[in-house]
């Protein structure tokens, strides 16, 4: 087994905290986005869309997208659940990983991948006010997300899941993206204090 890793990138970077959450080692190898490495054989041949991470195991299966490779590992090593408990826990986890993702990382990739200079050759066409839309839907939702933490510790309930993963690379994604949380949004500063504080965040 290996998972071909894309270093600081959003996605790459949400299945590694998952499995330091988990306490599992996969041997990574490394594949220099910047350089385009994504771009050539060893991954496009495992992945056509040419993008990271891929988990290739021991059989030769491939499994891409980041969610399913998390949901992989979840379903060999249960514990702890970061995708809920029971039907209705299950259920909230995956409502807040899929708003999560579409409302916040989603907006905020939008933003990098249009305005950033570096991205010009990556986003073709690269659109700026494109990316300059997404700043303020990445925002708005945050302002959702404070008033919802004002109950609750994690994202999704009362314990850490995937959907606080996804929240913790999107928030950071943001530095990049050059968007801002809104001092106003305690609740919010609070969480990703709290999350970022975790062992898992470095990885």
């Amino acid at each position: 087994m290996k998972l071909f890793d894309g270093g600081r990138a959003p996605n790459p970077r949400r299945v590694r905290v998952f499995l330091a959450e988990k306490g599992i080692a996969v041997p990574l190898v490394s594949v220099d986005m910047g350089a385009l490495e994504h771009k050539q054989q060893a991954v496009s041949s495992r992945n056509p869309l040419q993008r990271l991470p891929v988990l290739e195991l021991d059989d030769g299966s491939v499994l891409t997208e980041s969610v399913a490779i998390c949901r992989y590992f979840e379903e060999l090593h249960p514990e702890p659940a970061l995708f809920g408990r029971g039907a209705l826990g299950k259920a909230q986890v995956e409502m807040w990983q899929r708003r999560m993702e579409f409302n916040l990382l989603s907006c905020v990739a939008q933003a990098f991948r249009h305005i950033h200079p570096a991205m010009k050759e990556w986003e073709i066409p690269q659109i700026p006010e494109w990316g300059e839309a997404n700043k303020p839907k990445a925002v708005e939702f945050l302002r959702l997300l404070d008033d919802e933490l004002g109950s609750r510790e994690f994202i999704a309930g009362d314990s850490y899941s995937i959907a606080d993963i996804t929240g913790l690379i999107a928030v950071d994604f943001m530095k990049p993206a050059r968007i801002k949380v809104p001092d106003e949004c305690a609740n919010v500063l609070r969480w990703h204090q709290a999350v970022s504080s975790r062992p898992s965040a470095v990885a």
